[in-house]
């Protein structure tokens, strides 16, 4: 995990040092909406309801999502004619596993996640896992709002998961 965000980050740090051009780098947080994980049949979603997704240790991993819809129109607004540099394409309220993971099974109608300890966890997620669950931070959203005029309909992951997953599982 470590060796891939040196290399996110030596990849952002050429595009935005770029003399040649001008760059812009989007960071995104974690897809929800048609076509991914996090969506009604989707790998996320259906490990959720057969509670194949535990919380690991205290799941004060924080997260950041975002609608589908909401990162094509970042990413066009970006592509459109936003000023060079790094944007974060999130929703505007981080929340720690412990919190979204119990909501999503809510939301689709599935049983509460069990919860695990970290050890276990690292024998069934790896390292990684444990640490997106347990040590994840967030980011704001504020200059791709700023800067490039940007709004996520859905400015809440609740509010999203609520009708951007609960909508679509009633359809």
């Amino acid at each position: 995990m470590v060796q891939t965000l040196e290399a996110i980050r030596r990849l952002e740090g050429t595009v935005l040092d770029a003399s040649e051009l001008e760059g812009v780098v989007l960071r995104y947080g974690a897809f929800y909406g048609p076509g991914t994980s996090l969506a009604p049949g989707g790998n996320v979603v259906e490990a959720v309801r057969k509670r194949r997704l535990p919380i690991i240790g205290g799941g004060t991993g924080i997260w950041l999502f975002i609608h589908i819809a909401d990162v094509a129109e970042a990413t066009r607004l970006a592509i459109e004619g936003g000023p060079p540099g790094l944007y974060n394409i999130v929703v505007d309220d981080p929340v720690e596993v412990s919190v979204w993971l119990p909501e999503l099974a809510r939301v689709i109608g599935a049983r509460a996640p069990y919860r695990i300890p970290a050890w276990l966890g690292r024998l069934a997620a790896g390292e990684v896992g444990v640490r997106m669950m347990t040590e994840q931070r967030g980011s704001s959203n504020a200059k791709a709002k700023r800067l490039l005029g940007w709004q996520p309909a859905y400015s809440s992951w609740r509010d999203g998961f609520r009708g951007g997953l609960g909508a679509e599982k009633a359809a």
